[in-house]
């Protein structure tokens, strides 16, 4: 079934095209303002014609206003405020081809300092010798890494297995929706370990226990998109490291670090998750996310060369030298990686630090006093991820989350409510993402509104709102 589908049927009917006329300004128009105005263009095929440049912005504009406000959403992850300067270098350069090297090679020199940074950044043996690429995304740098980690397994297992065999991935089951592709595109099994009472991430013993021969990894996921929580890569990867000496059986790990690979090094510099452990061969991040880059940027990266199979790699010559590429898509602008360096350059460790723990700081300020609310009963605390989850309290039943998270929609406030998976499908909870340019202000007013939501949904009946119909957030 097609995602989107085009207007089908006759044309706009006489009434239509009447009111279709009027929904433009006359105002909109160039000298004259009612020239050209007795008909407005169609909106489900070409126009016949064109009309001015500030009509087409007004008439899509106008539209786009119904929009919620982007930096009112506590469900996404994805950075909603940069510096005007970091919008003036991607708009100098959102026409440059990032797959075009030779052509660009200054904007390609950018991409592959931000690869060093990140190799340095979490502790690759060698961060001269560590292989990584941009993405759109760090879902493009998921399938990226399932492909090497596939291929290896492919090469290990060539005297054993046909090249149809198919191989399983273990992971928990609060994995991002990514994952769940990658497995169904590139044939692979998806082992999920399911959450269990209040563990709601992947449990190390249960990761190994699923382990075998036909294994190529495992993915723990640093920072949860459930909750917010780390899950625990070190024992992970302590479990595979007895496994091995049990079965002879050695299985890679790779580091879902889409939010936390990017708060991790700078607030938790004692968790030892990256590649300081021998086990870990590759990790992704989000930009885009704790990044603090607009989307869409990704990065995936590799312990070294060994961990990236070659045939993988595509090569090509800029400036005398060699720049591997490994990516999924091929043409997209090249600002997003740009906006990445001047990020990086712009802020540094200590710039960094003060931005996710200021984040963490009105996370867990904000988790503090919604727990104080009796209404309420939180999951976590906001301080791992700047991220917190929280449900009802026991004995609460006029309302239910996807009512609180109807009613701040209410106020412009975009507050997930979703239904958690298998094992746990009982637990309905809210979360809130605190992202960079979510100030103590915002924070504050975002209570007031719910504490004055508090009284109507304390004196409901029952609770209001068909949670089937609710919309699902966990990415």
């Amino acid at each position: 079934m097609a995602l989107h589908k085009g207007q089908t049927g006759a044309e706009d009917s006489a009434d239509e095209q009447a009111l279709r006329r009027l929904s433009v300004n006359p105002f909109y128009g160039a000298t004259n303002p009612v020239s050209g105005m007795t008909a407005a263009p169609p909106t489900h095929r070409l126009p016949d014609g064109p009309v001015t440049p500030e009509t087409a912005y007004r008439l899509v504009h106008d539209e786009l206003m119904l929009d919620g406000n982007s930096r009112l959403n506590l469900a996404t992850f994805v950075t909603t405020w940069m510096e005007p300067q970091a919008g003036v270098l991607m708009a100098e350069c959102r026409d440059k081809n990032m797959i075009d090297k030779d052509e660009y090679p200054r904007t390609a020199e950018l991409e592959r300092r931000c690869v060093a940074m990140l190799a340095d950044l979490w502790n690759a043996p060698d961060p001269a010798t560590a292989v990584g690429c941009s993405t759109t995304g760090s879902s493009e740098a998921c399938m990226l890494a399932g492909m090497a980690l596939k291929r290896r397994w492919a090469q290990r297992n060539s005297d054993r297995y046909p090249a149809t065999a198919r191989p399983n991935l273990v992971m928990g089951i609060n994995v991002q929706v990514c994952w769940e592709k990658f497995c169904n595109f590139w044939e692979v099994e998806a082992r999920l370990v399911p959450m269990e009472g209040d563990r709601f991430h992947l449990d190390p013993q249960a990761a190994a226990d699923l382990c075998d021969e036909n294994t190529i990894g495992v993915v723990p996921v640093l920072g949860s998109t459930f909750d917010g929580s780390y899950e625990p890569v070190a024992e992970v990867c302590a479990a595979l490291d007895a496994l091995q000496e049990r079965t002879g059986l050695d299985i890679p790990v790779h580091v879902d670090g889409a939010s936390g690979a990017m708060v991790a090094p700078f607030i938790d510099e004692e968790l030892v998750w990256d590649f300081r452990l021998p086990r870990v061969s590759s990790i992704n991040t989000s930009g885009h996310k704790y990044g603090l880059v607009y989307p869409g940027v990704g990065w995936a990266l590799w312990r070294s060369p060994a961990e990236l199979p070659e045939e993988l790699v595509f090569r090509v010559n800029y400036l005398g030298g060699d720049m591997p590429t490994f990516a999924l898509n091929f043409s997209r602008p090249g600002a997003q990686v740009v906006a990445q360096y001047y990020t990086f350059l712009r802020l540094g460790r200590e710039g960094y630090r003060a931005v996710q723990q200021t984040s963490r700081d009105i996370a867990c300020g904000l988790a503090e006093r919604i727990d104080a609310l009796d209404d309420f009963q939180l999951l976590t605390r906001g301080d791992e991820l700047p991220v917190f989850a929280f449900t009802t309290a026991p004995g609460v039943r006029n309302f239910d989350v996807f009512d609180v998270s109807r009613r701040l929609r209410e106020h412009g406030w975009l507050v997930p409510a979703y239904t958690f998976p298998k094992n746990r499908e009982d637990l309905s909870v809210l979360r809130m993402v605190c992202r960079n340019g979510f100030s103590a202000d915002l924070a504050e007013l975002l209570l007031e509104d719910l504490n004055k939501l508090m009284p109507e949904l304390r004196g409901q009946p029952h609770p209001m709102t068909d949670s089937h119909a609710a919309t699902s957030f966990h990415h």
